[in-house]
Order: C-alpha cells, then sequence, then structure tokens
C-alpha cells in the first residue's frame, strides 16, 4: 500500500542552555538566546526560573541580543 506520509530528516540535538522553572507541577521553561530578561518569571506562573541544560534541536535566533537592549521610554 503506498503511504502519503512525508519522510522527515532527523534534526542534530544539542544541549542547550534553558530557564525552568522553581515551582513544583509548573512545566513552563525558555531557551536562554529567547529571553529578554537576564533572570527570567516563568510565563505561565510568574515564579523565579533556574538555569539548566537540555538535549534539544538547535534552533538559531536570527534577532538582535534582547537582553542587552534599555528597557523603558527615553525622554
Amino acid at each position: 500500500m503506498y503511504s502519503r506520509k512525508k519522510s522527515f530528516e532527523e534534526m542534530p540535538l544539542e544541549n542547550v542552555t534553558i530557564w525552568s522553572c522553581e515551582q513544583e507541577g509548573c512545566k513552563g521553561w525558555m531557551r536562554d538566546n529567547f529571553t529578554f530578561d537576564h533572570v527570567p518569571t516563568c510565563h505561565l506562573c510568574q515564579s523565579t526560573m533556574v538555569r539548566s541544560v537540555k538535549l534539544l534541536p538547535l534552533v538559531n535566533n536570527t534577532s538582535i541580543d534582547q537582553k542587552a537592549l534599555k528597557k523603558g521610554v527615553q525622554i
């Protein structure tokens, strides 16, 4: 029987620095190169986050470094 399912090529995995939520039961996490703060808060429960490492597919962030931008409005 012919299958129309596309075959996907495997993406290479790499150890990536992430921020994960400290709150027990919360599954929130984000990649470090996609955060706006030096120490972010969880977007799900607004709890503090801790830095760790996770094996993930490599995703390049082509935007400028968001952590280096000054916050607020300059008058």
